[in-house]
């Protein structure tokens, strides 16, 4: 396996089947935590940020040439996106002091199912990123999608700590 095909496919998630995007996605979870208990919200980002840059790249390499801009197998895109909607969980946790262990489930259940929705029904702006033939597009429909699950991840916690916990 190319060193470009390993970044795309997220270390091979992106190849199993069905639902690539989603097993992507599950992959990149774990991982997002990890950086989050090594570095906090601040490595998360920059992990976020470098990740981008680098599977924009490798993007751009795996489908030079070909048809299809937007393989199936190519997720390094929903690790970004989902990455991006952990960062209210991440950002709330270290901002509070909360040891990096503590994680709470129902936070990133949240930004796994609300980016999953959002990069599947591909709402306005997500579908307007997803029509772009570009490897930018490829990796910017699911920011995008990831910002989106962020703001829902956000209200829910407010609603939650708010109006449910004492």
């Amino acid at each position: 396996m190319t060193p470009t095909r390993l970044i795309t496919t997220f270390l091979g998630a992106g190849l199993l089947r069905p639902a690539p995007g989603t097993w992507g996605t599950a992959a990149a979870i774990p991982v997002g935590y990890l950086l989050h208990v090594v570095g906090g919200f601040p490595l998360l980002v920059a992990a976020t940020l470098l990740v981008f840059f680098v599977g924009w790249w490798a993007t751009a390499v795996e489908t030079r040439g070909k048809d299809d801009h937007d393989p199936s197998e190519i997720v390094i895109d929903e690790a970004v996106g989902v990455w991006i909607a952990l960062w209210p969980l991440s950002g709330g946790l270290w901002h509070a002091g909360v040891d990096p262990w503590v994680f709470p489930y129902p936070g990133w259940i949240g930004a796994f199912l609300m980016f999953r929705l959002f990069d599947i029904w591909k709402p306005w702006p997500v579908s307007w990123a997803d029509r772009k033939s570009t490897p930018l597009g490829v990796m910017l429909d699911d920011v995008i999608a990831g910002v989106m699950a962020a703001l829902v991840v956000s209200v829910a916690a407010f609603i939650s700590h708010t109006y449910f916990m004492s």
